[in-house]
């Protein structure tokens, strides 16, 4: 297997994109019912590692299902949402920015990354990873397309496999850096002030 296939696609995140994955109930690739239940074991598990939360940022937010999910179980905490997108930034009032190049005063508690990274390119993709180190200091919470799961776990049907497929095995080298996986599409930076025991972690 490869560890990257690439697709010379230009991506587009435009009205057509959003109504598609995320507007319309026959194809969007979740819902407000869906990320709840997501957004359950994020942040209880957060709160079994005593992580507090006070500050998340939401980069690639899209509609913005994950600002009431934070408000709903973390109501002081701060929500940025970011999108790269302008017709998202225009329709739902985002800052406009890329993972690439974001950039904070201050590090977030939670950095929510949902379906991002798999649609730069390597050298964009490396970056993106060096930077949410950058964002965070506590955890993120990372969901992207492998190339394992185009072929074997995803729904084709609602998924874009238009975007750059790497293998999963690509994601580990470059995360392992910096962060540990927790399982769950959860890594917690090295230094962040939780305690892991052995087993909690995945080789």
């Amino acid at each position: 297997m490869n560890d990257q296939i690439s697709t010379p696609r230009k991506f587009s995140f435009d009205k057509g994109y959003y109504r598609k994955y995320y507007e319309d109930p026959r194809t969007r690739v979740a819902d407000g019912t869906s990320c709840a239940v997501l957004a359950d074991f994020i942040f209880s598990y957060l709160r079994y590692l005593e992580v507090p939360v006070a500050r998340v940022l939401d980069i690639g937010c899209g509609t913005g299902l994950w600002r009431q999910e934070v408000r709903r179980h973390h109501p002081s905490a701060r929500y940025v949402g970011v999108e790269k997108s302008a017709y998202a930034c225009r329709k739902y009032g985002w800052e406009q920015g890329c993972l690439t190049t974001y950039r904070s005063k201050k590090a977030f508690d939670l950095v929510i990354c949902n379906d991002v990274i798999q649609y730069l390119n390597e050298a964009e993709a490396e970056s993106a990873i060096r930077n949410l180190a950058k964002l965070t200091r506590a955890a993120v919470y990372l969901k992207l397309l492998t190339l394992e799961d185009w072929e074997h776990n995803c729904d084709r049907t609602v998924t874009d496999g238009q975007v750059y497929m790497r293998s999963a095995s690509w994601y580990r080298e470059r995360l392992k850096r910096d962060f540990l996986a927790c399982g769950g599409g959860i890594f917690l930076k090295k230094d962040a002030p939780a305690v892991l025991y052995e087993l909690e972690t995945l080789a």
